[in-house]
């Protein structure tokens, strides 16, 4: 008898096959009511970071340099109070194989599906990570199925999603391209069902163990040239896997004063699902369209209990205009010398913003940088836009509206952080965490992983709780 492979039939399959292609038993995990063991999860990769430092090794991943910007800490100066002015660092992560942090992510991944005796991974995404999948799958000599969110109705591309297609084609994966909708989990749940491969998922534990070892490298870096610790680094937030994996790195590091700062394009309007909005975006990742809902509900991912939990870690989180990265891409290239993608501009216009705010004497760290290609230069992202119908020009940076109008700063002063109400986020998240669940009382194990959760204490939580009406 054949199996139903309609939309339903497979999604209602959804978790016998995840854990299949995972190799994780999730419910080993589950509390009861809406508490899990999140630390028992993590420590489920089974590698120590000393040896996913080394694994890594092996995949020539990891141990990128990092770069004073000395030309743009004169700039930040420049247009900054008497005494302010921190001096920016950046991880320059672009010299991983594929060009981006997430080879880090992809690393583990490759080698756990390696060592469990899987013929191949297979990864949903649209984003440099699946060109990291399909560039540590062959370097474990596996096979890869990328699949990919490309076109909207009238089958046009979006330059960076196409650019990036076509790397994780060079790489030797299988690419899959569809419209925007729906159909992104279904096909990758049928591939992983059909093909028996791995799924490597951007929130399991295996892809953020390994984003660890950035923050730790990170942190020795900066003592080793400044003598100590970094004040702050800056992430670019999207799905959180990457706040949550350098954040945990920098704590194992002895980085436990280190500010941890989540920045996102403002996307505010456009949703992500939308055919019309789906190309009316200048940035893929990095942006509120997913930075805001996996903050307030992570678990909407293709795993039962996503990894990526940034609101135990993050301690500010700001957003910028497409405009402010588009201008910081330019000066990093004309001031640096160094041609980067837009996902690491995101928090370096933020940290141009933030630094302004601190000490001479401070040290603030840009976490990334990715590769550039034609598809990602602001170029080709603003040229798009035209021909979607947006107005691009330079002036009043409040002007920025997307979907409609990209405005590029007239001066650096013009770029300003705009800060996130996280405690607004933690309320949702309680909220979505309490509705998800269908529990009826909650348990004090319950209340004790909303305060681990949200880095609040018991009374705070409570009383969130209580705001909400829940018994």
């Amino acid at each position: 008898m054949s199996r139903d492979m309609s939309y339903d039939a497979v999604m209602a399959r959804q978790n016998g096959i995840m854990k299949k292609a995972v190799g994780i038993d999730y419910d080993e995990f589950e509390l009861g009511g809406l508490a899990f063991d999140y630390e028992k999860m993590m420590r489920e990769v089974g590698y120590s970071i000393e040896d996913i430092i080394k694994i890594q090794q092996q995949a020539s991943v990891g141990n990128t340099p990092l770069i004073e910007l000395k030309n743009i800490t004169k700039l930040v100066r420049a247009v900054s109070p008497r005494g302010k002015g921190a001096r920016i660092f950046i991880k320059d992560e672009a010299a991983n194989p594929s060009g981006s942090f997430k080879d880090r992510r992809a690393s583990v991944s490759a080698y756990r599906a390696k060592e469990q005796g899987y013929e191949g991974m297979i990864a949903a995404t649209s984003g440099n990570y699946g060109a990291a999948v399909a560039s540590q799958a062959a370097r474990r000599g596996l096979k890869c199925i990328i699949v990919q969110e490309v076109f909207d109705s009238q089958g046009r591309g979006q330059p960076e999603i196409l650019e990036k297609g076509r790397k994780c084609e060079a790489f030797g994966a299988d690419v899959i391209q569809l419209t925007v909708g729906p159909e992104l989990f279904y096909q990758s749940l049928r591939m992983l069902e059909e093909t028996g491969y791995f799924n490597a998922s951007l929130y399991t534990p295996f892809g953020i163990a390994g984003i660890e070892t950035l923050g730790y490298e990170l942190a020795g870096q900066v003592k080793e040239c400044a003598g100590r610790y970094p004040d702050a680094v800056v992430i670019t937030h999207a799905g959180g896997g990457n706040v949550t994996g350098t954040a945990r790195g920098l704590m194992k590091a002895g980085c436990t004063d280190t500010k941890i700062i989540g920045a996102s394009v403002d996307l505010a309007g456009l949703h992500m699902a939308s055919d019309r909005d789906f190309n009316r975006k200048a940035f893929t990742t990095g942006h509120t369209g997913f930075g805001v809902p996996f903050a307030t509900w992570p678990d909407r991912s293709d795993v039962p209990r996503n990894a990526a939990r940034l609101l135990r870690y993050l301690d500010r989180y700001v957003l910028v205009t497409q405009g402010d990265v588009f201008y910081m891409t330019e000066a990093l290239s004309q001031l640096e010398g160094m041609e980067r993608g837009p996902a690491g501009n995101t928090s370096l216009a933020a940290a141009f913003a933030i630094a302004r705010e601190m000490d001479r004497d401070e040290i603030l760290v840009v976490q990334e940088t990715e590769y550039t290609g034609a598809g990602k230069m602001p170029s080709s992202q603003l040229t798009f836009a035209k021909r979607m119908g947006e107005k691009v020009y330079r002036g009043d940076t409040s002007e920025d509206k997307p979907g409609k109008r990209i405005v590029i700063p007239l001066s650096p002063s013009q770029i300003k952080p705009k800060d996130v109400d996280l405690m607004q986020l933690k309320r949702s998240y309680i909220k979505n965490c309490i509705e998800n669940s269908h529990v009826n009382k909650l348990s004090e194990k319950d209340v004790e992983f909303l305060t681990q959760e949200t880095k609040l204490d018991g009374d705070e939580v409570e009383g969130i709780i209580n705001g909400l009406e829940i018994r």
